[in-house]
């Protein structure tokens, strides 16, 4: 095992952390074992302990923003390897698997001297090895050649059988040391032709502890920038390079570095010294090593790019899971979590109700990803935006010459989703013919295609979602009771956003930092009268309209907060909040508003729908504008003192 925390956001972002024996405290504090330089986090935030038996527990230490596990509030639970970790605004991968080396490797060191005069200098077409035809001439029967060429035909088959970037530089240095009398070695990487280097890796011969390789910055840079190779077969008595202190101190008798090369593109280099006066570098030497680097460029460019992807995709996978995670930490939302933890690991069919816009996709997702079939698709059908007459063929497939312009076989979602889960969002809008077959698959797990004759058997967890009242539906007669009662094995309501209010500032945080980075703009504070009125308003498409307000803030508002006057307009014809001082600007706007309606309603006698001609406006909106202004009340009397001559006076700027 190699316990260790690797940092995918925050502070510590890139770090790996190894986790020592024995009980490990993050928090803010300078104190803790791994302190995390990060106001979202508690001074004493969370504890990972290892148990005898080698496993590792999280225990949150009574935080301020939680401690996260793969996307759910955790006081205390077992860590399993790849398991995703958040702490405030940090997060990281707690990983187990082992990553020892036969021999460690050694640490690099550049020397900036200038080269020596002595030294041989080479083209790639000069590279004998690489010249089958002038080599099978010059081969005879006893000649080091046929030893050579063993050796290269070794490396080729060892080079491109070994994906992982620092084994393959490992086993090549080992197997250039068989053939070359270096006593250190190192392969330095560069990217897209720089010769700033991101990939170092030196060995030295002798097994054991790592050791100080010292590099010439200066012969390295002159080896990639002009595509040569370099040796210099005797250092100390080679002018320039004999007054060098540290190939001095180091004792190097002689030195030899070969450009890697793919594709006409200079990569990189490998770098060999040598301390053995007996043993010094000569050219047969240097052709050796240019035609092991010609061979072996492409596979380290390739482990190079293998690694990187690698690295991309698990960023890029935290990255869809931070957006993909439900968010909060109210009372309402701690029990979605708690029902999520428990519901996850189990088989069950699920059914999610809400309002629009409050994540019941965002809780099918957690479902997916905390459950067993994590691993598998995750297959999302919205049932609403489908044509009834393509939602069956969507589902289930059809077979070739099943229905006009069926030319070939077509696989239903229902057959990719095999062995993982399914989403049917909106299911309160699927049609009736579709509920029959849907309720088969149900209960015995096989469909038909469209126009198929033998039955497809599945694997699939089934999640469905609606924003309707599935029970009126029922009663109604518009949706099938057999079926309900199958999807309502476990029931799930996702409370609207103004039930949770508590969690606003956290979401209007979120959704700045994600809409920041995605339009790219910087992040924006929220000014204290424009969260006050995010907090007050009632949200009706809860965290969707929240979602959408804050995107429109970011790009359209002032460049460095956003303000109250960047919100919509349905958020500013709100009363305020009592902690809210609202502005001129936005109290007269308000007033003017509710003179206009006045005005209206008066003139055409109380009709709505007259006086929503009048504004240029639909009667829906009118009456959404008086319901957000609190002018009924104000209308109501008005429309009695008109009707028994009383004079009115204009309604002030702080009429309600």
């Amino acid at each position: 095992m190699h316990p260790r925390l690797l940092a995918t956001a925050g502070p510590l972002k890139d770090s790996i952390i190894p986790l020592p024996v024995g009980e490990v405290t993050l928090g803010r504090d300078p104190a803790n074992a791994l302190p995390v330089v990060d106001p979202s986090v508690s001074r004493k935030h969370c504890l990972l302990r290892q148990e005898e038996d080698g496993r590792f527990q999280i225990k949150d230490l009574d935080s301020r923003n939680g401690t996260v596990v793969n996307g759910l509030p955790v006081k205390e639970q077992w860590l399993h390897h790849g398991d995703e970790i958040a702490t405030g605004d940090s997060m990281f991968l707690f990983l187990v698997e082992d990553d020892e080396r036969a021999t460690p490797a050694s640490r690099v060191e550049f020397d900036d001297s200038q080269p020596t005069a002595e030294t041989k200098l080479i083209h790639p077409k000069e590279v004998v090895y690489l010249q089958p035809d002038r080599l099978l001439k010059e081969l005879p029967a006893t000649s080091p050649l046929a030893r050579n060429l063993s050796a290269l035909l070794k490396i080729s088959r060892v080079v491109h059988a070994i994906r992982d970037l620092e084994e393959l530089q490992a086993q090549l240095l080992d197997l250039i040391f068989e053939v070359i009398p270096a006593s250190r070695g190192a392969i330095l990487l560069a990217e897209g032709g720089a010769q700033d280097f991101n990939s170092m890796y030196a060995r030295t011969r002798q097994a054991g502890q790592p050791q100080l390789v010292r590099v010439s910055r200066t012969i390295a840079t002159q080896v990639m920038r002009e595509d040569i190779a370099i040796l210099g077969v005797d250092v100390p008595a080679s002018g320039q390079l004999r007054d060098v202190e540290s190939l001095a101190v180091s004792e190097v008798r002689s030195l030899l570095c070969v450009p890697l090369s793919v594709f006409q593109r200079v990569i990189g280099c490998i770098y060999l010294d040598s301390t053995n006066a007996g043993s010094r570098f000569h050219e047969d030497h240097l052709q050796l090593m240019a035609a092991i680097a010609g061979i072996s460029a492409v596979a380290l460019d390739n482990a190079r790019r293998l690694q990187w992807l690698e690295q991309e995709n698990l960023r890029l996978t935290t990255e869809v899971r931070q957006e993909q995670s439900l968010i909060g930490e109210g009372e309402r939302m701690r029990e979605i979590y708690q029902f999520l933890a428990k519901v996850a690991p189990a088989d069950s069919t699920v059914l999610i109700e809400g309002e629009s816009g409050t994540g019941k996709e965002l809780a099918a997702r957690s479902l997916h990803r905390n459950g067993g079939r994590a691993n598998k698709p995750f297959v999302a059908i919205n049932c609403a935006a489908i044509p009834e007459t393509l939602l069956e063929s969507d589902l289930f497939g059809h077979e070739r010459g099943s229905f006009t312009g069926a030319t070939t076989q077509k696989k239903g979602r229902l057959e990719v989703a095999d062995g993982g889960v399914v989403f049917l969002d909106e299911i309160g809008e699927m049609a009736p013919a579709l509920q029959v077959k849907l309720l088969r698959v149900l209960q015995e797990r096989e469909f038909d295609r469209v126009g198929g004759t033998h039955p497809i058997k599945v694997d699939i967890r089934l999640i469905a979602a609606t924003n309707r009242d599935l029970e009126e539906a029922v009663r109604l007669g518009k949706f099938r009771q057999d079926l309900y009662y199958r999807l309502a094995v476990v029931k799930l309501t996702m409370p609207p956003l103004r039930e949770h209010k508590d969690d606003i500032p956290m979401l209007t945080r979120h959704f700045v930092q994600k809409y920041a980075k995605r339009c790219k703009v910087k992040p924006k504070p929220v000014a204290r009268e424009a969260m006050a009125a995010l907090v007050n308003y009632e949200w009706p498409g809860n965290v969707r309209e929240l979602e959408n307000a804050i995107e429109r803030a970011l790009v359209m508002g002032a460049p460095d907060m956003v303000l109250l006057e960047d919100l919509p307009e349905s958020l500013l014809e709100q009363p305020p909040a009592p902690e809210m001082t609202e502005g001129k600007y936005q109290a007269n706007v308000k007033a003017l508003k509710k003179q206009l309606i006045l005005d209206a309603v008066e003139q055409t006698r109380g009709n709505y729908v007259e006086a929503a001609a009048i504004l240029g406006m639909h009667a829906n909106n009118l009456h959404r504008l008086i319901r957000n202004l609190g002018m009924k009340d104000a209308l109501v009397e008005a429309l009695r003192e008109g009707s028994r001559g009383t004079p009115r006076a204009r309604l002030s700027g702080g009429a309600a």
